[in-house]
């Protein structure tokens, strides 16, 4: 065997070794990364481009060069211009691997696409837009009367609907103001902001097309809701995964991107605008039959560094102790100044960040849910890469971050991948046999079909394991007994499942034969490991929260976010995911960031509400805390190493009694670790 190097596929996360000399499409091929390749490689197609990233990737704990693929070859330039391979753009059948590397799979290039779920929920909104529509007809100049043609436009808006004589134009709608008020002849559609600022003229009656767009930019995924802003509805939604994940899975390793690699912050800005935002605006606009210029405002949210990527501000003090933000308030800015494809004298308004990684779309959370209007002590969970926490009451609200880590989307889990058909989303193991049925998704049946094999229906073999597949085979190996509560493996049980590879102990979920990857998908210890840093920094970030407002326990868990939308909540209290509560005072909300930035679309005044709550939110810094480390190593057994789960000792109890605590916390000396 020759040496072997490191690929990264982003977005969906999958990773592996491959021996030095093979192409990126064989790499491909070989970890279940589906990319279009129509030729069987002959260059033919150009199909099967993926784009490099160069530069520090702390997060792989890599360091990409230009020199780690093939050079360009002559039959790439058929397929891909200047621009593009100016960009690092390569076809992925030509490029072979020389080291460690990283790459990008364009949408365009992926035989199937990923499932981004973040559907809008239905809630209650009172219809009152910071931009609204108005028509008018008037008489045009004469010499007895030769006023402007603005002045004549803003008398006629005051006779008719009293805006008052103070409005505003912005300078791109008053270079059109001329030649459309005489092609209208005089009878015009007038689009005003907050009664002041006149955006948008044209010709007739078009009052009845009235669209604005709610996007939520998360570090994994970016959501987009196109609304009529008259009547609240949602037109169209698009959803598709951030392009900035070829520069870090998460918000540190882009940081870090930012830090060390020069020109990182201008990559990752121009993705995230051209390919992430103006993606989901010509997506929604495709599916509503209008065109972006019928866009008249965007509401935007995001945690703080997406926030600051987006605006292509610094993120550097952010890496930093204290980690301050720019800006705390909200900001209306114009899409010109951002580059984004909407009515381009409209505006953008991203709502304010708290502290800290706890940014606009936790705002977003907390005006849709509004725990401080309640009685009730609620803890707001949103579960994503970075996890943002909320608990409290109308008397006190504190919020805190913690890097769960891409682990519960796939990624560092070794047959890890986002959603996507084919991914395994549901998993039970039988506590007798230890035997395992899983659900893929794109299907109903649980798998392996348990019928007659004649009667067995066409079905999608799995290729990997998403998110909530990963929470529930956490807790079913711990539930079955396969798993100790420390987490290693009970390796004196017998079954065929359970192997070691080499030093590592590892339980076959689905043998090869029952693969679309023609080889064994496990769970690993190492795969373990991650979910438990994840869960263990979850956990201790909830108990600091509790302790701030010395309770022991709160009265509803709110679940946000598309993957706390589809995990078990049982599964995630059996491995100790959130505190012991009653799983009937535990919901899902969805994605109630973009909720709260469709509600700020439709509602100016949650606007103001938003900007007076969020100074009032007491932020907790989790990584000044001397405890945090201890508390966090205690979360990290299942579901923890001495806290109380009463409402799983109905089901469990034998489990949680059991004799096997031994605290496997670190794998290096302790205190080395509590020094980092």
């Amino acid at each position: 065997m020759g040496k072997k190097h490191k690929i990264v596929f982003q977005p969906s996360g999958r990773q592996g070794e491959i021996e030095e000399g093979a192409s990126v499409l064989a790499a491909a091929q070989e970890f279940g990364v589906d990319i279009v390749n129509l030729c069987g490689k002959q260059t033919n197609c150009g199909k099967c481009k993926i784009k490099l990233s160069t530069g520090t990737h702390a997060g792989f704990g890599m360091t990409v060069t230009d020199e780690c693929l093939t050079p360009w070859v002559d039959d790439e330039s058929k397929h891909i211009n200047e621009a593009e391979r100016a960009d690092d753009i390569r076809l992925s059948c030509q490029a072979r691997i020389l080291s460690d590397v990283v790459v990008y799979v364009p949408e365009e290039s992926r035989g199937v696409s990923q499932i981004v779920r973040k559907s809008a929920s239905k809630r209650k909104i009172s219809i009152n837009p910071a931009v609204k529509k108005y028509y008018v007809e008037m008489e045009g100049p004469t010499i007895e009367e030769p006023l402007g043609d603005f002045e004549r436009v803003v008398r006629a808006l005051d006779q008719k609907y009293q805006l008052g004589k103070d409005l505003t134009i912005d300078y791109r709608t008053l270079m059109d103001v001329p030649n459309v008020v005489r092609e209208a002849d005089w009878k015009v559609t007038v689009t005003i902001w907050w009664e002041k600022e006149v955006q948008k003229i044209e010709v007739g009656d078009t009052t009845d097309n009235q669209l604005g767009l709610a996007i939520d930019v998360g570090t994994t995924s970016v959501a987009g809701y196109l609304c009529d802003l008259k009547n609240g509805k949602i037109r169209a939604v698009a959803s598709l995964m951030n392009p900035q994940t070829l520069y870090g899975e998460d918000i540190m390793s882009r940081i870090t991107y930012h830090m060390t690699t020069e020109g990182g912050l201008g990559r990752m800005y121009k993705a995230i605008i051209d390919e992430g935002i103006n993606r989901i605006v010509e997506n929604v606009c495709a599916d509503a039959e209008c065109k972006p210029e019928d866009i008249l405002e965007i509401v935007l949210v995001a945690n703080t560094a997406m926030h600051h990527i987006i605006l292509n501000l610094n993120v550097e003090p952010l890496g930093l102790s204290p980690f301050p933000p720019v800006i705390h308030r909200h900001i209306d800015i114009k899409p010109r100044e951002l580059g984004i494809k909407m009515n381009p004298g409209g505006n953008i308004h991203i709502l304010p960040n708290e502290a800290g990684f706890v940014g606009a779309d936790n705002m977003g959370v907390l005006i849709a849910e509004e725990p401080y209007n309640q009685d009730l002590n609620l803890l707001l969970i949103d579960i994503g890469t970075n996890a943002e926490l909320v608990l409290g009451t109308k008397g006190k609200l504190v919020s805190a971050s913690c890097p769960t880590g891409p682990a519960f989307e796939g990624a560092q889990i070794k047959f890890g991948i986002r959603a996507t058909p084919g991914a395994i989303e549901h998993v039970k193991i039988d506590p007798k046999t230890l035997e395992p049925q899983y659900q893929v998704i794109g299907i109903d049946d649980w798998l392996p079909y348990q019928g007659d094999e004649a009667d067995a229906p066409d079905y999608i073999k799995p290729k990997g394991i998403c998110g909530s597949a990963i929470i529930d085979v956490m807790a079913e190996l711990f539930r079955s007994g396969i798993m100790l509560k420390s987490g290693f493996f009970n390796m004196d049980l017998d079954t065929p499942r359970l192997s070691m590879n080499g030093d590592e102990p590892e339980y076959v979920l689905c043998w090869a034969d029952e693969t679309s990857i023609g080889k064994d998908i496990v769970v690993t210890v190492g795969d373990v490991r991650a979910i438990q840093m994840a869960k263990g920094a979850l956990y201790a970030a909830c108990k600091f929260l509790m302790k701030q407002h010395n309770i022991k326990e709160v009265d509803k868990v709110i679940l946000a976010g598309a993957f706390g939308s589809y995990i078990d909540k049982k599964q995630a209290l059996i491995i100790g995911l959130f505190p012991d509560i009653d799983l009937d005072k535990v919901y899902a909300i969805g994605n109630a960031a973009g909720d709260g930035a469709r509600i700020a679309l439709l509602n100016k005044d949650k606007r103001w509400e938003a900007e007076e709550i969020a100074p009032t939110v007491e932020y907790l810094e989790l990584s000044t805390l001397d405890e945090f480390i201890s508390e966090f190593a205690n979360a990290m057994c299942f579901p923890h190493i001495e806290d109380e789960f009463p409402h799983l000792r109905e089901f469990m109890a034998e489990r949680l009694d059991a004799p096997d605590m031994a605290p496997i916390l670190f794998d290096a000396d302790r205190e080395d670790d509590d020094d980092d």
